[in-house]
């Protein structure tokens, strides 16, 4: 079976990272999944096979990954393309005068790199252009998914330029000092607010109609059934179950990256994932996992410090790292090199460690461009 993050990583059978890739085989086929669903030519649409291609190889070349563009760009090429679309492929500023294919295309570019920028009106411009609401949805977990899959592609060229590990140190917890919780930080458990962000619990209300769990065809209310226990009063995923089977194959690849036994912490991928959202400016997913590093660690002195300035926040080498790898790999992905694996290797983290820090970072990429993009968060004590 294909697999195109290994084939784009150079991650042949044989090479010792390829091993380690597969450690985590339940990430990596749910990512091949959601790619053969997302980009395939069986999945039920008005987005065309080929415009679904041609828009996932402009997101590549924004994004700088160079490798995902090309695979893109030649599965695009060999469809009979309309000249909108070619256009697009080989006029990477221009408009094509296709109301519906620009308005896509500008969500597309606008949520690349800064998906806070984009809007309300940004989205709803693709409905009025004359794409359907469920296709709209569509059209934002594509995006999703190549922002993650580009990121993935990234965190693996960097390892694969790292070389091979050597001897990784062992931190010697019992030199640590005893943990005192910082004089001016709220006790865990309660709201911490700083600079606009909180680990308090926030609503997140679409700006698109949802779907009405009782009018559910069987397959959305089997997907609101495994989805989350209050999926069917959540609009996050009453929008999203518009798409259940990409709904689904998206679940998947979330719960083997958060909860997969082994490797990096539960907290730390919870480190890795709030650094992200903070950086992109979500504050609902900022929010949801300062509150589960919280619950794990028992502390929240570095999300306080991730609220506050990501780029000087961790309370030890092992957090400044997650936290600057991920910012990097958020902000800049082409530019994540040998030097991140490095330090995070340096900080004391295994092969398998930074792999888990690099799939949580890249997860929420998707993530926050989902709720930033989407619809928006709410205060419930405002």
């Amino acid at each position: 079976m294909t697999d195109t993050i290994d084939q784009l990583a150079g991650l042949q059978a044989d090479h010792a990272l390829h091993a380690i890739r597969h450690q985590r085989a339940k990430v990596a086929l749910a990512t091949q999944a959601c790619e053969d669903l997302l980009l395939g030519s069986e999945l039920p649409s008005t987005l065309s096979q080929a415009e679904r291609l041609v828009l996932a190889a402009e997101q590549a070349r924004v994004s700088g990954i160079t490798v995902l563009q090309q695979l893109y760009q030649q599965r695009a090429q060999a469809l009979a393309l309309p000249p909108a679309l070619r256009r697009v492929l080989d006029e990477h500023g221009c408009t094509t005068g296709d109301a519906r294919l620009d308005a896509m295309r500008h969500f597309v570019r606008s949520l690349s790199l800064e998906p806070a920028q984009s809007d309300r009106q940004a989205l709803l411009n693709i409905p009025a252009a004359g794409v359907s609401v469920d296709d709209t949805v569509l059209l934002a977990q594509l995006i999703g998914f190549v922002s993650y899959q580009a990121r993935v592609i990234a965190g693996l060229q960097a390892m694969v330029a790292a070389g091979s590990q050597g001897e990784v140190p062992v931190a010697d917890a019992a030199a640590a000092p005893a943990f005192v919780h910082p004089a001016n930080l709220p006790a865990p458990g309660e709201p911490l607010r700083r600079n606009g962000c909180t680990s308090e619990t926030l609503d997140w209300k679409s700006w698109l109609p949802v779907l009405d769990p009782a009018t559910a065809t069987p397959d959305q209310q089997h997907t609101l059934d495994v989805s989350h226990p209050k999926a069917r009063t959540m609009d996050f995923y009453l929008l999203l179950c518009r798409q259940p089977q990409v709904l689904l194959e998206r679940s998947q690849a979330f719960n083997a990256i958060m909860y997969a036994p082994g490797g990096l912490s539960r907290a730390e991928r919870e480190v890795a994932a709030t650094a992200v959202s903070r950086v992109n400016g979500c504050v609902y997913c900022a929010s949801v996992h300062a509150q589960r590093f919280e619950q794990l660690a028992k502390r929240n002195d570095v999300m306080a410090q991730i609220f506050d300035d990501p780029h000087t926040a961790g309370t030890q080498a092992r957090e400044r790292a997650i936290i600057q790898a991920a910012i990097t790999l958020t902000r800049d992905p082409a530019g994540l090199g040998a030097a991140h694996i490095q330090a995070l290797r340096a900080a004391g983290l295994n092969d398998l460690e930074v792999l888990d820090m690099l799939h949580a970072a890249a997860l929420f990429g998707w993530a926050n461009r989902l709720m930033l993009n989407l619809g928006e968060a709410v205060y419930l004590n405002t």
